[in-house]
């Protein structure tokens, strides 16, 4: 009778453990699909920013700035009365940064940190600074001109 319980076992298809080893096989390639996709043209857009674009100076802190997702464009204020303008398209993989704090301008995508005062890499894996764009203080706004490329 043990011959038949142990021939039942065998019959009875994979085990539990090589289900879930499976599993994780066709789970981890899909997860890396969608961190790719993060970087891609689709996920945060790779479009080249152009202006004009107008912001209001006061939504631009001191030390910190205000990042236009439609038109891909950031806007700084390193000093109080200095404005800059950058594209906010990363020159790594081409996603938008996400945030401007302590004159320092963030990548979410694979964290590279970019210089308020002039769009340098202070930190990669970013290869190159972010293009600058012309900003010029008109009444209470920023007026961004020119293209980045």
């Amino acid at each position: 009778m043990s011959e038949e319980v142990d021939r039942e076992v065998e019959e009875s298809g994979p085990d539990r453990r090589s289900i879930i080893k499976a599993a994780a096989l066709i789970a981890v390639p899909v997860a890396g699909v969608g961190t790719v996709a993060a970087c891609s043209a689709n996920g945060s857009g790779s479009k080249t920013p152009s202006g004009p674009v107008s912001v209001t100076s006061s939504s631009v802190p001191v030390g910190g700035g205000y990042i236009d997702k439609t038109s891909k464009v950031v806007v700084t204020q390193p000093e109080a009365g200095v404005y800059k303008a950058f594209s906010a398209v990363c020159t790594h993989a081409g996603c938008t940064v996400a945030g401007i704090q302590n004159n320092r301008i963030v990548c979410p995508c694979h964290g590279s940190v970019f210089s308020a005062q002039d769009g340098s890499v202070i930190a990669g894996p970013a290869p190159s600074p972010l293009s600058a764009m012309t900003a010029t203080v008109s009444g209470s706004n920023v007026e961004i001109t020119g293209s980045a490329s």
